[in-house]
C-alpha cells in the first residue's frame, strides 16, 4: 500500500516535526481539538513508531488510542505486542510505559485521546530498538 492509496477519516496533517525526536521514521499529526480534551489524528509511515513513553498524572490522565486505518502495534512494558487494525481500541492508564506505531509493511493511523487529569504530561523515554521491533511478530495478541 502506498501513501497515495492510504485513506483516512480525518486529514493526515503535516509532518510531525514538533515530536520528531521521539519517533523512529516519519509521522504526521493533525490536531482535531485541544479544547477540553486533546485529540489528535496521528499517521505513521510503514515501520514508524514512537519511543517508549509514559503519560504521567497525579490523578486521572492516560491515553485512549482508536485505530482507524492500516495496521499497527501497541505494546505495554512487560506485555506481548498487540496487533491493531481499524476498530481496535487501547486504553493506556496513566503511569503505564508503552509505545505504538505502524507495522513494517503498512501505513497506520490512530486517533490519540489524552484522558483529562491533574498534572498531566508525557515522559518520553528510549526508542524501540530495531531488534525489538524486528521480533514483534514472534508472539502477538490479536494478530
Amino acid at each position: 500500500m502506498s501513501e497515495h492509496d492510504f485513506d483516512t477519516i480525518f486529514p493526515r496533517g503535516e509532518t510531525n516535526e514538533a515530536f520528531a525526536e521521539y519517533f523512529t521514521g516519519q509521522s504526521y499529526l493533525h490536531m482535531l481539538t485541544t479544547e477540553g480534551v486533546v485529540i489528535g489524528n496521528v499517521t505513521f509511515e510503514p515501520g514508524c513508531r514512537n519511543n517508549w513513553h509514559i503519560h504521567q498524572a497525579s490523578s486521572g490522565g492516560g491515553q485512549i488510542l482508536l485505530a482507524t486505518a492500516g495496521s499497527g502495534w501497541y505494546q505495554g512494558e512487560g506485555e506481548q505486542p498487540v496487533s491493531l487494525l481499524p476498530g481496535s481500541v487501547v486504553v493506556v492508564p496513566a503511569g503505564k510505559k508503552h509505545w505504538h506505531g505502524a507495522k513494517a509493511d503498512s501505513w497506520f493511523t490512530h486517533i490519540a485521546v489524552a484522558v483529562p487529569g491533574e498534572d498531566v504530561r508525557n515522559e518520553w523515554l528510549e526508542p524501540v530498538t530495531d531488534e525489538e521491533y524486528a521480533r514483534l511478530g514472534e508472539k502477538v495478541q490479536g494478530a
